[in-house]
């Protein structure tokens, strides 16, 4: 089937409830974002690896509890005490590590809201143990939290992924083809995103339709020697 559009679309993330592909690789960090109201000490660790869908729980909780979403990286320029009159989810924490005027806002929200009697969502890519706060304070507060890993992709949430992010893009591949993938690249977010990435512009610049034999020819062009094989160290991911 060929593209039947020969312009570029802009990509629409998808991040409803409803768009969320549930199976027992997330099915834990899914529960308890839907349980909210009962997380220990009113706050949360979302770890996992770039891609592995920490963003779109975290909209689907904002959207659940009215939380605002800010960037860890973009502390030390927010207003903290009105950050704090509301729930507040905040991205990528491990990248304030050695950042002081960070580190220190992040210490007085993170008081500030559960005072308040809110709650505080977090997101990394690894456990806080190995984040490399520099603010003891912080690092203890961030060590006793409670955290919920979004585990490394099964077939089933791979091929969802991969649908969900060509449909993102409102493109439509062959129906053989997320399969051919899923079978042939490695199981990481990333990968995928890259994959779908160079599909669509392969098709889009040669005018060719997404099916397996195109699948084929950008895993061999785009990805690296090792990510071809889906029986390499699938845990290096998680």
């Amino acid at each position: 089937m060929h593209r039947q559009l020969s312009f570029d679309l802009p990509v629409r993330a998808a991040q409803g409830r409803e768009d969320f592909f549930v199976t027992p690789a997330n099915a834990m960090a899914v529960a308890l974002i839907e349980g909210w109201q009962n997380w220990p000490g009113r706050k949360l660790v979302l770890e996992g690896p770039k891609g592995s869908g920490k963003t779109h729980l975290v909209h689907v909780w904002a959207a659940a509890s009215g939380a605002r979403i800010i960037k860890a990286t973009d502390l030390p320029d927010a207003d903290v005490p009105a950050l704090a009159r509301g729930h507040v989810a905040i991205e990528d924490v491990v990248l304030i590590a050695g950042n002081s005027a960070a580190e220190n806002a992040m210490f007085h929200l993170h008081n500030l809201v559960l005072a308040e009697g809110h709650a505080l969502l977090m997101t990394a890519d690894r456990p806080a143990a190995r984040w490399g706060l520099a603010l003891p304070d912080l690092a203890s507060r961030m060590q006793g939290t409670t955290a919920t890993r979004l585990d490394a992709p099964d077939d089933r949430l791979l091929s969802a992924v991969l649908a969900k992010l060509f449909a993102d893009r409102q493109l439509v591949p062959t129906p053989d083809t997320i399969p051919y993938l899923v079978t042939h690249m490695n199981r990481a977010f990333d990968s995928a995103q890259a994959l779908v990435v160079a599909m669509d512009a392969a098709a889009l610049d040669q005018g060719r339709p997404l099916n397996r034999k195109l699948a084929a020819e950008v895993l061999e062009r785009v990805m690296q020697p090792g990510l071809l094989d889906n029986s390499s160290d699938h845990g290096q991911h998680r």
